[in-house]
């Protein structure tokens, strides 16, 4: 990079950690404060913070780096992850979380399964469940800062000026670590400093840099991309069709996506659970809760998928960059640092670095920041501070955040690629909560202890998977989801319900659907209130429905249009804009009232 890059990338450091010292002192007032911005937040900002949250650089990278390999076919892969998650959100799952009114999702469990020794326990499964699945992404965003930043920050270079043997072994040798280090050093500093206030302020701004770094990406990837060079792409490469089998893939390095169909099923089959399960242990279920009520929760819900639409777009430029424009891209993961620093010119570079940075920024700081309020509210104050007050809270808080940071650092150094821990924490890892997570939704009988060992065994499991690298996933997600399930089911049957008040306590406030018959019946709600469109199951299920094919259109459309594939990208627009023009009359006509 040209020295004007390195000074725009600078002052945008310099500015983020400005805002992390201004909102210091209003941030550690209260936990409340600190973890949920004084439930003062407007909507919009928490939707973008939300959003450019998803919008991390190792995924990026990653998103790419599928592309590359599979074409438009690997939109099917990110359902694993719920890309679709806000239908879900917008339709009826950020009012439910709102309606729960606590600070935390292991929190959530009190409201849940009550205060006894198995609604403890639930509330501590949901606790270490979040903790590790956090601490499993800092070391995902770990691999990526450090493959990102190496492209462009020669450290092997300035190891020549230093006269230190081992510091110059140190930066040759472990230049990726050494850069990842730094970058996440300096993010967790803003965290510590500003809670939540510094993590959405800043994120807003960050969407706006994301957003104009990314249109003016797609914008030269459709300039340069002319039909010469796409007719370079392979066979099928626009296609979504999904065929059972790439039999091409065979021996090679992406063998794992040979047999496709199988694993689009699985795929499917994740992120449906994954969303009907709530927000995940990351920051997503605390925006929700951080929301001024839940008419505002839904609103957050319908805005957060909105402010993705430039992600794919520059991620297919990019793609498409690499496939006709650059030979010599070894490690598919590194396809996206690799495009931008041989073909941007001086100073757009700094400034998309810049905002690709911001984007690594905002996921690692409110992965943090929602790890640090499990520590807190959930293991330390629920067992060992009970009686604590607001000011060592918040004290103990910056403590959790640099140990949440420390472990995923670790694990960060004991992977070897994006691929690897993604994999184990999306496909393993994910499918030992997935089942637990969507019963205590939708069926009232489901209880503490059901819920925590269902938790536990997933967790169990998980780790005997790291064994077995090379079991296919489309055997190991469905076993590791059935197993999970009946110890949920016939622990939760053998031992008592949750106690009565606390159910329909839960039930009369957040009004979930699904096997709450019983439940229902002793519920003090209206008949208005439980047949009222707002709540309608069927209504609901149309949002659902109709929202993912919005979102879908939203994606698609941006990214046939970089291809200059009109006729799909109208198609794909013109979809979105029906489902978009019905959900006014479907969703946002029924919205709760304000307050």
């Amino acid at each position: 990079m040209d020295s004007i890059d390195y000074a725009i990338v600078l002052l945008y450091f310099s500015v983020v950690i400005g805002l992390g010292f201004w909102y210091q002192k209003r941030a550690s007032r209260n936990l409340g404060a600190y973890f949920l911005g004084g439930k003062s937040l407007h909507w919009l900002a928490l939707a973008m913070s939300g959003s450019v949250s998803n919008f991390d650089i190792t995924g990026t990278m990653w998103i790419i780096s599928i592309l590359f390999v599979l074409g438009m076919k690997s939109m099917w892969h990110h359902w694993m992850w719920g890309f679709l998650m806000g239908a879900f959100f917008m339709s009826y799952m950020g009012k439910w979380v709102r309606r729960s009114n606590v600070m935390t999702a292991a929190e959530w469990m009190k409201t849940r399964f009550g205060t006894d020794a198995g609604g403890k326990l639930a509330r501590t499964a949901y606790a270490v469940m979040a903790v590790l699945t956090i601490a499993s992404f800092i070391g995902y965003a770990y691999q990526g800062i450090g493959k990102f930043a190496s492209v462009y920050i020669p450290l092997e270079s300035l190891a020549q000026y230093t006269s230190i043997p081992r510091l110059q072994n140190i930066l040759s040798t472990y230049e990726p670590d050494v850069l990842a280090v730094t970058i996440i050093g300096i993010t967790t500093l803003y965290v510590i400093l500003g809670g939540l206030y510094s993590v959405v302020v800043t994120d807003v701004i960050q969407t706006v840099i994301l957003t104009l770094g990314s249109i003016f990406i797609a914008y030269i990837a459709w300039s340069k991309l002319t039909p010469d060079l796409l007719s370079q792409l392979p066979q099928g490469w626009t296609s979504l069709n999904v065929p059972w089998r790439i039999k091409e893939f065979a021996g090679t390095k992406s063998a794992n996506f040979e047999f496709f169909g199988a694993l689009v099923i699985v795929w499917v089959l994740k992120g449906l659970l994954l969303n009907a399960g709530g927000p995940a242990q990351m920051y997503d279920f605390q925006r929700f809760l951080a929301a001024r009520d839940a008419r505002d929760a839904a609103k957050v819900g319908a805005a957060w998928s909105f402010f993705l639409i430039v992600r794919w777009a520059m991620a297919v430029g990019i793609a498409l960059l690499g496939l006709t424009l650059i030979t010599n891209i070894k490690d598919t993961e590194q396809v996206m640092p690799v495009v931008l620093q041989e073909l941007l010119p001086k100073g757009i570079r700094g400034i998309v670095i810049a905002g690709l940075l911001a984007a690594f920024m905002s996921t690692f700081s409110s992965t943090v920041n929602s790890g640090a309020s499990f520590i807190v509210r959930d293991i330390w104050q629920q067992y060992f501070r009970p009686q604590a007050g607001d000011a060592e809270s918040v004290r103990f808080s910056h403590l959790a955040t640099f140990l949440v940071v420390l472990i995923g650092v670790i694990i960060g150094m004991m992977v070897d690629s994006i691929a690897q821990i993604w994999n184990w924490m999306m496909m393993v890892l994910g499918a030992g909560m997935a089942i637990p997570n969507v019963l205590r939704w939708y069926w009232w009988r489901i209880n503490g202890w059901g819920y925590s060992v269902g938790t536990f065994v997933g967790i169990i499991l998980s780790f005997i998977i790291l064994f077995f690298p090379d079991a296919p996933v489309y055997y190991v997600f469905p076993s590791i989801c059935a197993v999970s399930l009946l110890a949920s089911i016939a622990v939760s049957l053998a031992t008592g319900p949750v106690g009565h008040d606390v159910l329909v306590n839960f039930y009369t406030s957040v009004r979930p659907f699904g096997l709450w018959k019983p439940i229902r019946e002793e519920s003090k709600l209206s008949a208005e209130e439980l047949t009222g469109k707002s709540e309608s199951v069927s209504l609901t299920i149309v949002n659902v429905v109709l929202a993912m094919l919005a979102i879908t259109g939203l994606y698609l459309f941006p990214m046939y249009l970089v291809g200059h594939w009109y006729l799909s990208s109208m198609v794909w627009l013109g979809l979105s804009l029906s489902a978009i023009v019905a959900l006014r009359y479907t969703w946002y006509n029924n919205l709760p009232e304000p307050g």
